[in-house]
């Protein structure tokens, strides 16, 4: 990780080019101001990575607004907006801000942070509920966004190699997940989840959490980690052996291996996000294990680890070159052992890139 490297996503003309194309989503909702008050959709708007911050977005205007403590932070990382020192009374500046049809993300405005809004605003400013709008480009990765994030991959499949020199068995769930996650620190800005790693019966929870025990030979074990680098997640998932395996088990990691291939080869520009996972699911059903598979296929990633797009039953939309997002189908059989194999893949218009490197072969590791 270099200085050449960080920060890399953040020249003038990517956060104005993103704040224009904001102002043009607003024409479309018919909307005069935007109130922006995420602090990861600020980061993205505006390079902003302190704790108190808010944007309002016209056609005309891009301001920034925050409390004197960021003053000097904002004065380095901030650029393309007019920054603005609000007072104690950081929602009445806000507001004062606002114009006309002022849309607010009402996914992260509270009730009361509503209420206190349309009582400072001016008499003539009607607050509309605009969620998702930064969210909709987040979606869509840049090329610098691009760069990092397959580093950031790039970073954790180090650490998965580290792994596979240090071994599984013997040592605790806990102990190969801390070091995992020190791992991450020392080669990036942290991992962008916490690590989990699950043997024989824990990793049949999708989200299980590292237990002090022991991890035995010839089980499997689920390890899901990211790295984390100048804000962006990488994200990836092994299903590791600890030594030779019984049929059945070796027979649901195959099945899950052929199911994330088969979903991986689906994802391109244009294609149905629910077809994708449905391709995906029909391997695993007709295996006899669809019940056992109950989360979507996979989903976006970027600033977070979870984000737009998504591949489930449910899922709208279709995927569009420049999404960036998880393959990870799973088996989970309660009481026994779980296998998720997860990349993550950057769209193209015909087919996708995999950022992860991880060999996908069922690899002991003892």
């Amino acid at each position: 990780m270099t200085e050449a490297t960080r920060g890399v996503t953040s020249p003038e003309h990517s956060r104005d080019s993103r704040a224009d194309k904001l102002a043009g989503l607003l024409a479309e909702r018919e909307l005069d101001s935007l109130l922006v008050t995420n602090l990861v959709n600020v980061r993205y708007l505006t390079g902003f990575t302190g704790t108190n911050g808010a944007c309002v977005i016209t056609a005309e205007e891009r301001l920034f607004l925050t409390d004197f403590r960021y003053v000097q932070r904002a004065e380095q990382e901030v650029q393309g907006f007019e920054r603005l020192t609000a007072g104690r009374d950081l929602l009445g500046d806000i507001a004062a801000r606002l114009r006309g049809r002022a849309g607010f993300d009402d996914a992260h405005v509270t009730v009361r942070v509503h209420g206190k809004l349309a009582e400072k605003a001016a008499e003539k400013v009607e607050l509309v509920a605009a969620g998702g709008l930064v969210e909709q480009l987040r979606a869509v990765k840049d090329a610098g966004e691009l760069r990092l994030m397959g580093e950031a991959a790039h970073i954790a499949d180090g650490v998965y190699e580290r792994l596979r020199e240090r071994g599984l068995a013997g040592r605790t769930e806990l102990e190969v997940a801390r070091e995992l996650e020190r791992e991450l620190r020392e080669r990036a800005d942290g991992p962008s989840f916490p690590v989990i790693v699950a043997a024989g019966e824990n990793g049949a929870l999708p989200h299980a959490t590292p237990r002090d025990v022991e991890i035995p030979r010839g089980t499997l074990v689920v390890v899901d980690m990211g790295a984390q680098l100048d804000g962006y997640c990488s994200d990836c998932t092994r299903t590791f052996a600890t030594g030779p395996l019984d049929g059945r088990a070796a027979g649901v990691y195959e099945l899950v291996r052929s199911a994330q291939e088969a979903g991986r080869a689906a994802v391109r520009g244009g294609a149905d996000c629910a077809a994708v996972d449905r391709v995906a699911r029909e391997r695993i059903e007709a295996a006899g294990h669809g019940e056992r598979f109950g989360h979507g296929l996979g989903h976006g990633v970027g600033l977070e680890v979870h984000e737009e797009p998504r591949l489930t039953k449910s899922a709208e939309g279709r995927l569009q070159p420049g999404n960036t997002l998880t393959v990870e189908p799973g088996v989970y059989l309660p009481g026994e052992f779980g296998v998720r194999i997860e990349d993550l893949v950057a769209v193209g218009d015909d087919g996708c890139e995999i950022l992860t490197g991880v060999s996908k072969e069922l690899v002991s590791v003892d």
